[in-house]
């Protein structure tokens, strides 16, 4: 088992105290989220993390391909391993917050693809092409893992096909963990490569407080930051949401999706914050305020400071159900 969490990181401050809880806990993995006019740039917030960690992998959970090049994307995180060798990883996704507030396109699954494959091969010292240009990082010590954010069956497929590892966002029922490891793994069979080989990381999204009202009071922020990009056009009781909570949810995406982007539109901002807040508490990802699903477990591992957790499915022999832990704390959004 392994567990590690991400967080946004809103000021050094924040990101010397999270180096030192992962460091003190004994977290796996250690991540920065990329979102541009929420939280500092990722790439320095990294370098910081990397400097104060000692045994941490240090994770960017996640950057896109849309604003910055790739090429400097596999420069940025080879840089970084240079800090902190052998425990860096780059995790890369569609956009959401890092392109939609800022107004550009997120990338669909065969992009991601294109865009993964050609920062491996430069991280690997190979010269590599994308779109007409190319690149060559001979000076790279040894190549990060590049993982790639899934949290549908193409971005799935994507990941198996082409990553080192998968952060999935899928739903934590035992039906969503299933479905989304099963599309990975068959993907990766299908591209001949070997689906042992390729990290299977699952996501939840929490907010947890040593004060349970405080919590419950969050968690409309969460919802509407996650439901956009999670449910989608699905059904949610597909992602573990109750089927009472159906239709309130659905209201909430509708509403936090026509004026994308905090830093565009900024006056519909507290409006859609006090509309979260009165959506009944149930989480897309399928935890919620009260007692987690019968497939979670829970382990007490300290106050990180992360806003959402990432946990690794145990691999044990024998045991074809995932375990599953979650974490969580009491930062802002």
């Amino acid at each position: 088992m392994e567990i590690g969490f991400f967080f946004w990181p809103y000021d050094v401050a924040l990101v010397r105290s999270m180096a030192e809880v992962a460091d003190l806990f004994g977290y796996d993995m250690v991540g920065i989220a990329d979102t541009p006019g929420n939280a500092m740039d990722p790439w320095v917030a990294t370098t910081l993390l990397a400097s104060a960690t000692a045994r941490a992998r240090v994770a960017v959970c996640v950057t896109n391909l849309v604003t910055r090049h790739p090429a400097a994307t596999a420069a940025a995180i080879a840089s970084v391993d240079l800090i902190a060798p052998g425990r860096t990883v780059l995790g890369i996704g569609a956009g959401h917050s890092g392109t939609r507030n800022l107004g550009a396109p997120s990338l669909p699954a065969r992009e991601l693809a294109e865009g993964v494959t050609f920062i491996r091969d430069l991280l690997r010292g190979q010269p590599a092409s994308y779109r007409g240009g190319s690149a060559h990082l001979p000076w790279v010590k040894q190549p990060s893992p590049v993982f790639l954010a899934a949290s549908h069956p193409r971005s799935l497929r994507a990941a198996g096909e082409t990553a080192d590892g998968v952060f999935i966002n899928y739903g934590l029922t035992r039906e969503n963990v299933t479905e989304s490891e099963t599309t990975v793994t068959r993907a990766a069979i299908a591209a001949g490569r070997n689906p042992d080989d390729v990290e299977i990381w699952q996501i939840a999204c929490l907010d947890c407080h040593d004060d349970g009202a405080v919590a419950r009071r969050k968690i409309g922020a969460i919802l509407a930051f996650v439901s956009a990009y999670i449910i989608g056009g699905r059904d949610p009781a597909r992602r573990g949401v109750p089927l009472e909570h159906r239709e309130p949810l659905l209201e909430l995406r509708r509403r936090s999706s026509t004026r994308p982007g905090s830093l565009r539109l900024p006056r519909r901002s507290p409006r859609r914050v006090r509309h979260a807040r009165r959506v009944p508490r149930a989480s897309p990802c399928g935890a919620r305020g009260g007692r987690a699903p019968a497939d979670v477990q829970r382990e007490p591992r300290g106050r990180s400071g992360a806003r959402r957790a990432t946990l690794r499915r145990a691999r044990a022999a024998g045991d074809a159900r995932p375990q599953l832990i979650e974490i969580c704390s009491d930062a802002d959004p």
